[in-house]
């Protein structure tokens, strides 16, 4: 029962591997074991740049590098660039409307859309106003698509009934669009943000997909838009972070010069930040010093602030909240292995009723090796508190305490029951699971770092988009342990507690439950996101769809127990 943090990984040079053999015992006894075996044997260098002594050893690169972004010829370059794409835009969406929603989507997977907010609203609202009510009949499948996924995602009504114009009579999508690979891929894309009730457009992901895999399978495609079709239907943009699919743009996507320059400059200009705040982690880390009194803990400050990276990656000033949020990330993880790794139920019971006090007298109340972890919470929690009341006016320490007793007390009920062995009914374990996740203790923390609750928008109307984002982490990460060849579905995951209430279900059965237990749950988070909650600010909205995007990533194993994907993104947004 893994919380935000996940199945465990030992820290080595590779943070990408899961050192962890399954077991049908508990997964309490499973860690403990895995974490007495050896560990493997990595050359450092073979991993060098996820080693945190290499990313020092840049230092002097990036002092040159920052000279170099702060030099005026380089933010004339770049404002030359930003105007250059800006006529672009402009040019194109009068001359050829639907190749300007090409380029406003272009502008999107680059990350460069914060660059053109206002030309991309503008587009958008004028294609809205002179094309919404004459959609039907008149456009391609491509166009419709991209129109359709566009205008959702920035908050406009479309309904999903434009997509009956391309069914027959009975019901079924034409024959004939069969043939339309390009369609049928955008098709896909526009499936990936629907909400709870458009069958239309549960028809039009199954259809799409069923043909795009046939079409792969078949061998007669062009490797390249084989390639780039295998790539969709395992990453559909909306549900990915933008940057993992930045790369495919580049090799696959046709575009004008200026736009691939002007991506590769904000990229270089935002991987200068990022190490700075990669750093500064490592100092803040290294200071506490927790690795060396908890030496079964994870020590993985990269991987935590990879989540903030990808979380706040729409704007690359707010540097002070991916720091921040990064420490209270890592504890999440190291609580996590507090519970999992090291306490008697006695001594859990103690740490949760200290944090619950949260109160530093409650020190004295807890064994050795407990204090000065429990101590740092305190300072970083209520630092953060502080840093919070310095940016926006308000002090959210109340909510910040609660937030980490809810996940204590989340993490005793979970450790009670795989003590005992006696686990609940699904709907249990996945209501205290959602608590457990450390979602909400993100979701909170992100909350008041973007400046939100000090005026009309309250923390309670983030309840359902908390709720859906943390069911997609647990359901992703128990659905990964179920799948591992080592688990065998035992593991005091959803999926064991499923068919403990379903007798004679099998495995399989139980995760294709699940798997469409997680896209419900993302019909629910796109509603909250692109139609409710208007209230909430796009920032928020963006970095909870960012988190989500990024459970994928995180859990996404491979037959080796180690995350090529995460490791690709890493290498990427860091040292490529």
């Amino acid at each position: 029962m893994a919380s935000f943090s996940g199945s465990s990984l030992l820290f080595s040079p590779s943070f990408l591997i899961n050192t962890h053999t399954k077991s049908p015992t508990s997964r309490v006894s499973q860690i403990c074991r895995a974490t007495n075996t050896p560990k493997q044997n990595i050359n450092i260098e073979d991993n060098i740049s996820f080693d945190i002594t290499r990313l020092h050893q840049y230092h002097n690169l990036n002092e040159k590098s920052s000279t170099f972004h702060s030099d005026k010829l380089f933010f004339v370059d770049h404002e030359r660039k930003i105007e250059d794409v800006k006529h672009l835009l402009q040019s194109t969406a009068e001359n050829n409307p639907t190749e300007g929603l090409v380029l406003v989507d272009a502008i999107q997977r680059f990350g460069l859309d914060s660059c053109f907010q206002e030309e991309i609203e503008t587009i958008l609202q004028q294609f809205y106003k002179t094309t919404n009510d004459c959609i039907y009949g008149l456009y391609t499948l491509h166009d419709v698509s991209l129109f359709f996924r566009l205008l959702r995602q920035h908050g406009y009504y479309i309904s999903a009934d434009v997509f009956n114009n391309f069914k027959e009579k009975d019901g079924k999508f034409r024959g004939k669009i069969r043939q339309d690979t390009r369609g049928l891929m955008e098709l896909y894309e526009a499936a990936q943000l629907s909400f709870e009730g458009e069958y239309v457009l549960d028809e039009a992901a199954n259809f799409s997909s069923k043909i795009l895999q046939e079409s792969v399978a078949a061998g007669h495609m062009d490797p390249n838009w084989s390639k780039m079709i295998t790539n969709k239907l395992r990453r559909p943009y909306h549900k990915t972070i933008a940057r993992l699919t930045e790369k495919d743009f580049f090799q696959d996507f046709q575009w004008e010069k200026t736009l691939r320059e002007l991506a590769i400059m904000d990229l270089h200009k935002e991987r200068s930040v990022y190490q700075a705040e990669v750093r500064q982690i490592s100092e803040w880390w290294d200071k506490l010093d927790l690795a060396n009194n908890l030496k079964l803990a994870r020590n993985q400050p990269i991987k935590w602030y990879t989540w903030s990276m990808a979380i706040l990656m729409d704007d690359i000033s707010l540097s002070t909240q991916r720091v921040e949020l990064t420490k209270s990330i890592s504890f999440i993880y190291i609580l996590d292995d507090i519970f999992n790794l090291y306490g008697t139920q006695d001594e859990l019971t103690l740490l949760t009723e200290a944090v619950n006090k949260w109160d530093y007298a409650a020190i004295d109340t807890l064994p050795d090796y407990m204090k000065t972890c429990y101590k740092a919470l305190l300072d970083t929690t209520n630092e953060i508190a502080d840093k919070i009341y310095q940016m926006h006016g308000h002090n959210p320490i109340d909510s910040l305490k609660a937030t980490w007793a809810s996940l204590c007390d989340a993490f005793l009920v979970e450790a009670k029951w795989l003590a005992s062995g006696n686990l609940p009914t699904a709907d249990i374990y996945l209501k205290n699971g959602k608590v457990s996740s450390g979602v909400h203790v993100v979701i909170v923390h992100l909350f008041f770092l973007l400046g939100l609750g000090g005026g009309a928008i309250h923390l309670k109307d983030t309840s359902q988009l908390t709720s859906s984002v943390a069911a997609i982490l647990r359901l992703w990460d128990d659905l990964g342990s179920a799948k591992d060849e080592y688990q065998d579905g035992k593991d005091g995951s959803y999926v064991e507690c499923y068919r403990k209430d379903n007798e004679g279900l099998s495995v399989a059965e139980a995760q294709e439950h699940v798997i469409g237990m997680i896209e419900n749950e993302w019909k629910s988070l796109n509603r909250e996101c692109f139609c409710e909650n208007h209230n909430l600010a796009s920032s928020f909205k963006k970095a909870s769809l960012n988190l989500a995007r990024m459970v994928s990533v995180m859990y996404n194993y491979d037959d080796n127990q180690r995350l090529p994907v995460l490791e690709e993104y890493v290498k990427f947004m860091l040292f490529n």
